[in-house]
């Protein structure tokens, strides 16, 4: 059986297994989190430019910023919403 990608947004997708958390980045943690990653070369950008609404953390420690609302990329992750 082949790894199940998941959409989240502009065309990107991610390995659905390799998802740990997927969060919301006002925080003061998760912005401190996303500098850390960008510092350490281990954050993947894929919001095209627009505003991050939501940081997926991979089981590799990489960081993904997405341009789409986190309850939509879960709803994506469970199924209830098509993939592309």
């Amino acid at each position: 059986m082949g790894q199940r990608l998941v959409h989240i947004g502009f065309g990107n997708m991610v390995v659905a297994e390799r998802v740990v958390a997927i969060i919301h980045p006002t925080s003061a943690p998760m912005k401190r989190l996303k500098e850390e990653a960008r510092e350490t070369g281990r954050l993947v950008d894929a919001t095209q430019g627009r505003k991050t609404r939501a940081i997926l953390v991979t089981d590799s420690n990489h960081v993904i910023l997405s341009a789409i609302q986190p309850e939509t990329i879960v709803n994506r992750f469970s199924g209830e919403e098509p993939d592309g």
